[in-house]
């Protein structure tokens, strides 16, 4: 039911997991879309969860609800599904932070899964660092829904212990279920991935064959500027600095046509061995892609903004529309190899 999704709560154990959460989370965003909200389609699990771990997502989830209405019959069956796709990495949720119904689910869930020997963990639910930071999310909660904080019937679906608590108040807390935070060791032992944090990674840009990513975007940026300056010289695109008046119109067959382009060619050589030699063709390449795709479907684009405006090589590839020569600006404050 899209008006009322359940919770799953996925970890990732490897590379392998990482890479599947990652499909899952991006096609929640564009094919599962409602009202705002991404979700996931529990089809899509089906050959996606090896390397990663699941919990049941306490009362707020789809064996949760099941316990809470009495339908024990329907949570073990919901059970059963959950364990032909996560096996042995699939832990029922329990919950302490003070919400309506967690004793009972979490007493319900802990006799299910006694009764079919799958593992419980004990969770916080965490959604804020400290206790005293409970004010500031209900005010990001209220900015999300469109709510105001003393509107009462705005529905309080958090509350202030769930905090990221210490170890010692966890053991305080769950002293009667010690398996369940033995449980969260052991779900720490299982997940073992390495991140490399700090680098850029952009995707190839096709480049037809023969040819490298350096010479393609050299090539296409002319192409660019030639369409830029029959459309200046032609007066279809001219831009006058403050205070200057029009540079004129001249026809990009005149005799001056060549002497007039010199600036241009010149400062596009110069730019063009600058995005070359610090790496960046791809990443031009990449962002007139998406910025010509956007104008195609009617999406509205802004000339340029910021020390990008000031590149010559955006302004030919079309990502801005603002012509940096005219208007005097500079490339230096977007890219400088200094």
């Amino acid at each position: 039911d899209v008006n009322n999704p359940y919770r799953l709560v996925l970890l990732v154990q490897n590379n392998t997991g990482y890479k599947n959460l990652t499909r899952l989370v991006s096609r929640s965003y564009r094919e599962g879309q409602h009202l705002g909200r991404p979700m996931l389609e529990r089809e899509w699990l089906d050959g996606n969860t090896v390397g990663l771990i699941a919990l049941s997502g306490g009362r707020q989830g789809d064996l949760g609800r099941a316990l809470l209405a009495g339908n024990r019959e329907e949570a073990e069956g919901l059970l059963g599904g959950w364990l032909e796709l996560f096996g042995d990495r699939f832990y029922l949720e329990l919950n302490r932070t003070g919400r309506p119904e967690e004793e009972n689910c979490l007493h319900a869930s802990v006799d299910l899964a006694n009764a079919h020997n799958v593992p419980v963990v004990a969770s916080n639910d965490v959604h804020f660092i400290s206790q005293t930071d409970f004010e500031a999310h209900e005010v990001r909660v209220c900015i999300h829904e469109g709510r105001t904080l003393d509107d009462p019937r705005r529905p309080r679906n958090y509350s202030e212990q769930q905090y990221l608590r210490t170890p010692e108040e966890m053991q305080e807390l769950f002293a009667d279920i010690p398996e369940a935070l033995e449980n969260s060791v052991e779900i720490a032992k299982r997940c073992n991935i390495e991140l490399s944090l700090g680098k850029n990674y952009l995707p190839d840009f096709p480049i037809p064959q023969g040819m490298t990513v350096d010479e393609y975007f050299a090539e296409e940026s002319r192409k660019g500027l030639e369409w830029r300056l029959q459309r200046v010289f032609a007066g279809q695109d001219v831009q006058v600095p403050r205070g200057q008046g029009s540079p004129g119109v001249a026809d990009a067959n005149s005799p001056d046509f060549a002497e007039r382009r010199k600036i241009y060619d010149e400062r596009l050589r110069i730019e063009l061995d600058v995005i070359n030699s610090m790496g960046f063709p791809g990443y031009f390449l990449i962002v007139a892609d998406f910025i010509q795709w956007a104008k195609d479907n009617d999406i509205p684009v802004g000339p340029g903004r910021g020390s990008g405006a000031g590149s010559l090589v955006a302004y030919a590839l079309k990502i801005t529309d603002l012509d940096p020569i005219a208007l005097e600006l500079l490339f230096e404050r977007f890219l400088n190899p200094e």
